[in-house]
Parts: structure tokens; sequence; C-alpha cells
């Protein structure tokens, strides 16, 4: 019985210590999760209502692994729940206008977990390779984001979403996202409307300016001392030596 007392607090301090450690290489597996369900998945509403979970459950993830207090958590468990709902009866009760408040619930998902990501990855007052996997997943999350949108003029608009006269699958308007937010320019797909431009145009400046930008920082200044770091070395300098 002793032995058995004594493992269970050395199981929840091991829990403890993956608890608020940071790491976002979970995140970024579930992230991949959502992102190939996307891609491979059927075209039918349990399908979309399976991705938007899994992103609820990656949301649940960053709050853990941030260690966010409870007071902290409300909003995020909200917007997850919120989420689990509106998932829950696109499932039983399928409607356009229904798939476009589901695809709105996503998008605001989406952007919750990557609020999430950044300020977790700032309470670490330094860059390592946690930060470059945070980096990462907010980078994957714009291309999930605009997936959404899409999605959702989809399901508002009755004309193609596409200029080649179709409205395309989720697969599809995942493909035109990423290779959207990539450049790359292939113009095998182009959005037909003006909205559908400019989302375009902003999706390609987001992931032009984010390369250049946040994730050439976070690469440059890896493995350097964090800023408690730094000031630590500051303080003793003005302290001078112990004698």
């Amino acid at each position: 019985m002793t032995g058995v007392a004594a493992s269970r607090p050395m199981r929840l301090r091991r829990l403890e210590r993956m608890r608020a450690n940071h790491s976002y290489w979970a995140v970024l597996a579930a992230i991949f999760v959502a992102f190939f369900l996307a891609a491979l998945m059927p075209d039918d509403a349990w399908a979309s209502s399976l991705i938007v979970l899994v992103l609820s459950a990656t949301l649940l993830t960053v709050i853990w692994t941030a260690g966010w207090a409870m007071r902290e958590r409300t909003v995020p468990f909200a917007i997850a729940t919120a989420a689990g709902v509106a998932a829950a009866i696109n499932i039983f009760w399928q409607a356009q206008a229904l798939t476009a408040v589901l695809g709105l619930v996503a998008g605001v998902l989406i952007v919750t977990i990557a609020v999430a990501i950044a300020a977790g990855a700032v309470a670490q007052n330094e860059v390592n390779s946690r930060s470059v996997a945070g980096a990462i997943c907010v980078y994957m999350l714009f291309g999930m984001l605009f997936m959404f949108l899409y999605g959702v003029m989809v399901a508002l608009d009755s004309t193609p979403f596409f200029a080649q006269g179709t409205d395309g699958t989720r697969a599809l308007r995942l493909y035109f996202s990423f290779t959207t937010l990539a450049t790359l320019g292939y113009g095998d797909y182009t959005a037909a409307s003006n909205l559908g431009h400019a989302l375009a145009v902003l999706e390609a400046l987001i992931g032009q300016l984010y390369l250049v930008t946040v994730v050439a920082v976070v690469v440059t200044r890896l493995g350097r001392p964090g800023r408690k770091m730094l000031q630590l070395d500051k303080e003793s300098e003005i302290d001078g030596p112990e004698t």
C-alpha cells in the first residue's frame, strides 16, 4: 500500500511537469490531424463536425500545456464548448445557414487557438524549439482559417466560388487555401468574386509577412539566452561580485 501511495504523488508530479511546459509539438500533431481529416474525409456534415471537434480538443490542449489559471480559461472553454455544441447540432440538423454558422464558429475557434499559442510562447521569455513549434502551429492555423472562410462564402453565396464554375469540396478549398498561403500560384483554381479575390490576396500577404517576420525572428533567435537570463546578468553586473 505504501508503494502504491508513493507512486500516485509521483504520477501527479510528472503530470504537473507536463502541464505548463509550453511544448506545442502535441498541439502541432493535433492540427495536422485536423488538416488530414479536412483533406481526406468526404465532404459531409459529420466530417466537418469531426474536424471542429478535433480543433476544440486542440484548444483545450493549448490551454493545458500553457498552464493557464482557472479564471484565464473561462473564455477559451466557452468557445470550445460552443464549437462542440455547434458541431454536434450540425450532425443531426443539416442546413446551409447552420453550415455557415459552423464555419464562423470554427474561425473564431482557430483564432483563439492561435492567440493562446502566441500568448504561451511569449510567456516563456525565451526562444527555443517549443517556440518554433508554436510558430509552425500558427502558420498551419492560418490555412485552416481561410479554408473555413471560403466554406462560409460557399454556404452563403449562390454563385460558384471558383472561376472554374464550381464551389469545390472542402478538400479542394483546403488545397486552394494552402497554395494561396504559400503563394505557389498554380492557377488551376482561382476565386471568382471580388470578395474571394480580396480574401485570397489577404491570405497570401499574411503568409508572406508571417514567414519573413515572425518565423524569421524565431529562427534567428533560436538558442540565444532568454530575457530572464539577460536580466539576471545585468543585475549581477550592477550588484558586483560577491565577497
